[in-house]
């Protein structure tokens, strides 16, 4: 193999490399995209509190990344984390930028806990609850719309 051939194949190796380092610092560069969804928040009458558009994140990746890839929420927008089964979950807030409303809920759309989160600098806080689903949402988002535990969900998922 000629020297020029050899050192094409050479930089060409370092190409998988580079991109494993860069998916290790910042995961967020492996996502693509995501699929949303309509979430909306009724009361024990079926009364509408609050609809949101939700990124979804049902894969491994998309639920370690998050919100922490994202400089802000909208008031109408959020993100609906869709798990196997309801088990107890803990979520932290690994490099977020702003608060949230951390909203678990259970497999049929019961709001079990709802935790208001704030950016940490140090060790991380672990938010825990009971759900299938985990909906974050723009920090008060819960209080301002009357969003409670007991109250349900309901995930416009196709």
């Amino acid at each position: 193999m000629n020297r020029r051939l050899a050192g094409v194949a050479a930089a060409l190796a370092l190409v998988p490399l580079a991109v494993a380092a860069v998916a290790a610092t910042n995961p967020a560069f492996l996502i693509t995209g995501y699929d949303t969804t309509t979430v909306e928040a009724v009361d024990d009458t079926g009364e509408s509190l609050a609809t949101v558009e939700a990124r979804v994140a049902d894969g491994f990746l998309k639920q370690y990344v998050g919100l922490s890839a994202t400089d802000d929420l909208d008031a109408g927008e959020g993100m609906l984390f869709v798990h196997g089964d309801a088990a107890e979950r803990a979520y932290v807030m690994r490099d977020m930028a702003f608060p949230i409303d951390i909203v678990f809920v259970d497999t049929d759309g019961t709001v079990t806990t709802i935790h208001e989160a704030a950016p940490e600098s140090g060790s991380l806080t672990r938010y825990e609850g009971t759900g299938k689903y985990v909906l974050e949402v723009p920090c008060g988002w819960s209080e301002r719309h009357g969003v409670d535990p007991g109250d349900r969900l309901v995930i416009d998922r196709e």
